[in-house]
Order: C-alpha cells, then sequence, then structure tokens
C-alpha cells in the first residue's frame, strides 16, 4: 500500500453521518483524509469539480459466483422451490472454474457499482478469496458448510477441515479474510453448528449463516426443537462476537437482544426477502433499539433483485423500512448511507454531469438524495490507496473479458437443461 494520498479539488465530499467538506481534498490509502494546501505530493492530482466523492459500499451478505445463475434464473419460484429445484441441482456441477468466471463477473460489477467489500458464502472460498485479491476488493469468504452433499465437499468434516486451512491463514493485514458459512439451522445439524463455532473460537475467525429468513424456516425450526432459531442457535452456545446473520427477519425482541449480547451483525436483505415473497424484511427500529450491529446486502445475484448494485439495495432498504412501519421519517439519505458504507475505509466517486444527480441543491445539499434515489455511475473506485476504477473504467478486471467469458460459461453450464 503507497503512503501517497491523492487529491481532488474543487469538490465535494461526503464522510460517514454526513458530514460535508468542499474545496481541496487529500484521500489518503489509510482511509482518512484531510484538507488540501495544494503544494503536497500527491499521487493524482484530479479536478473534482463534477464528481461527488463518499465512502465505497459494502455488501454483507453474497454469494458472489451465483453471477452464474443470475438475471432471471428461476424467476418467480418461492424460496424453498427456488433452492430445491433451481439453486441445488445447478449447483451439483458447480466447478471451482466456474465459481472462479462468476466470482470475476461480481468483481467487475461490485467495481463499477462502488462497492469495496464483500461477505461472501459461496463454494470454493479460496477461489473467490483469489479472484477478489487480484482484483484489489476487500472480503471476508466464507466456506459453505451443511450436511447436504456439497459439490466442493462430501460433507460437513471435510468442509470444516479445509476451512481450518484458510482461517489459519488470515492475516490482519490482508484486505480478504476467511470465515466459517453454515448454511442455516434447516441444513446444519446441532453437531455440525457446534463445530463449526468451535473452529470459529480456535482461529479467531467469524461465521457467517442465513438466520429467520422465511416463516416456514421458524415454524419447522420451533416444531422441532421447541425453540425459534436464533433461540436454538443461543441454546447451543453457536454464537462468537461478529457472526454475520443473514436476513434475520422473522424474529422477536428478545432474539434480537440476544444477537446483541453476542455482539452478532444483522444484515438487511430487502430485495432478496421481496423478490422471493418471504413475506417480512428486518425490522431496522427494533434492531437499532437493542443497540445491534446492522448492515446492508444483496444477497446472491440469482435471489436478489438480480445483481449487486447497492445503490439500488440502499433505496429499496428505505422505502421498504418507511412502508412497512407506516414512517416516513425512517432512514433518510444520510442514514441510508451510513448503513450501505458502515465500517467502509475506501472511496467512490460518482459523476456529477448526470441528469440524474442534479439540481445540486442550495449549498450542495441534495448529492445524497440524489445519489441514494435516484442513482449515479461510479468514475473512480480506491480501496487502500489503489484506483481500481478511474474515469469509468475499471483497472483491476477487463470488463470485455469477463463479459465473454461468462456468456461462455452460461452457455456451457445450462447445456441440455431447460
Amino acid at each position: 500500500m503507497s503512503d501517497v494520498p491523492v487529491r481532488y479539488r474543487n469538490t465535494v465530499l461526503y464522510d460517514h453521518g454526513g458530514r460535508k467538506v468542499t474545496g481541496d481534498v487529500l484521500l489518503h490509502p489509510d482511509g482518512s483524509w484531510s484538507k488540501s494546501n495544494g503544494d503536497e505530493d500527491v499521487l493524482e492530482d484530479i479536478d473534482g469539480s463534477k464528481r461527488l466523492v463518499t465512502r465505497s459500499f459494502q455488501n454483507w451478505h453474497t454469494h458472489l459466483a451465483m453471477q452464474l445463475n443470475a438475471r432471471d434464473f428461476s424467476d418467480g419460484f418461492p424460496l424453498h422451490r427456488w433452492l430445491n429445484e433451481a439453486i441445488f441441482p445447478t449447483e451439483a456441477r458447480i466447478t471451482p472454474e466456474y465459481v472462479r468466471m462468476g466470482s470475476r463477473c461480481a468483481a467487475a460489477e461490485m467495481i463499477r457499482t462502488g462497492s469495496s467489500f464483500a461477505a461472501d458464502m459461496y463454494f470454493f472460498p479460496g477461489v473467490t478469496g483469489e479472484v477478489l485479491t487480484q482484483a484489489g476488493l476487500r472480503g471476508l469468504v466464507g466456506g459453505p458448510v451443511s450436511d447436504a452433499a456439497l459439490p466442493s465437499h462430501p460433507d460437513a468434516a471435510s468442509a470444516l477441515d479445509e476451512l481450518d486451512g484458510l482461517l489459519s491463514s488470515n492475516n490482519d493485514n490482508d484486505l480478504v479474510q476467511y470465515a466459517i458459512a453454515t448454511h442455516s439451522v434447516y441444513l446444519c445439524s446441532e453437531d455440525t453448528l457446534r463445530r463449526a463455532s468451535e473452529l470459529a473460537e480456535k482461529r479467531q475467525g467469524r461465521l457467517h449463516i442465513h438466520v429467520s429468513e422465511t416463516r416456514k424456516e421458524i415454524a419447522d425450526c420451533h416444531a422441532k426443537t421447541g425453540l425459534y432459531p436464533v433461540e436454538y442457535l443461543n441454546s447451543i452456545d453457536f454464537f462468537q462476537p461478529g457472526t454475520v446473520c443473514a436476513h434475520a427477519s422473522w424474529v422477536k425482541k428478545n432474539e434480537i437482544r440476544m444477537l446483541k449480547s453476542h455482539e452478532a451483525t444483522a444484515v438487511h436483505c430487502p430485495s432478496s426477502n421481496m423478490k422471493l415473497a418471504c413475506g417480512g424484511t428486518l425490522s431496522l427500529p427494533a434492531y437499532n433499539d437493542a443497540g445491534v450491529d446492522v448492515r446492508l446486502g444483496t444477497d446472491g445475484a440469482a435471489s436478489s433483485g438480480n445483481g449487486l448494485n447497492m445503490q439500488a439495495e440502499a433505496r429499496l432498504a428505505s422505502l421498504v423500512q418507511r412502508h412497512d412501519h407506516w414512517d416516513a421519517t425512517l432512514l433518510p439519505a444520510i442514514d441510508v448511507m451510513d448503513l450501505a458504507t458502515k465500517g467502509s475505509r475506501d472511496w467512490a466517486v460518482w459523476n456529477l454531469d448526470d441528469v440524474r444527480m442534479r439540481p445540486r441543491g442550495r449549498a450542495d445539499n441534495r448529492h445524497l438524495a440524489n445519489l441514494i434515489f435516484n442513482g449515479a455511475d461510479c468514475m473512480d473506485l480506491w480501496v487502500n490507496g489503489a484506483a481500481l476504477r478511474r474515469e469509468g473504467v475499471t483497472q483491476t478486471i477487463d470488463e470485455l473479458a469477463v463479459l465473454d467469458e461468462i456468456d461462455a460459461a452460461v452457455a456451457t453450464y445450462y447445456e441440455g437443461v431447460e
């Protein structure tokens, strides 16, 4: 990582909390910024007069290589039919090379849409980790664990053995860290969940799991154990600090308090919940009242709004929270931007020469609302001091080559499949 900053002249920068800065600014590789005097040594000196600088988006629940299954694949299926009739049968044929191609396509979409981080859950995590590293992106890459047959492993034990090795390679200085992605309470036995938790404790790694996504899931769990999913996971000492709980929609207030007690992270995935008609999404006011760490995620491209665009996810998060709670004050632009960029140490730079970003408003006060609710093109993306995208061109991935690669892969992958 270079220690030389980048200068944007005559620009508008928004940091966390809606803090607005205008004029000449320096973006430092460590994620900080400062006002520029104009005489510093810089990596690049950039005209920022037609640019808006913000923190980059963070996508906290993904299945990146599902780009191979994306774009209206199995559109119109409810969740469990979608899993059992569409996703699981096709994923049975997945290979490391398919994961590499799907992850490269996902990385290209992330960079193009201003995201610098993904918390992923998919097969062959070592491959995805390599792709993200080569692209210059950050990631928390979880290898899936379940008692159902996996295309990457014959059983949960062998999956955990691989993850033991990957987690032992975690280095705090690496942009990509590995995690343990236990699928859910309905695909993991108590023994598997306990072993995964023990491994996370041993390696000081993070757990990532689908939790309380549907009414069926919570009803089945209660019928089997007498407890709802979060209660059940708590009862078997599953949670470790920082456990990532995707969806966390169908929960009771006592379960939300349990998540707080374990310093878990709940991930709001509104487009996925709505597309699959799960009947409910995470209730942000209740989580905020309990002080739970909440992040935003798109889920897999095959199940969510068919992509990884965090602008669109942030917009939908704001709208669904207002709609569900009959409260138009929830998640204004500043708050939803904080939700979508929480923890980001990187910078996305957006095009102000775009009708969607005008008018700017008095004293440039409409930028965030325009960005979240109307959208803009990501011109530059700075991650750890490196330019992954400059002037609307991705630097670390050949987008055209990725498009050809993924089209050819899909044609082969679904050959003979109706």
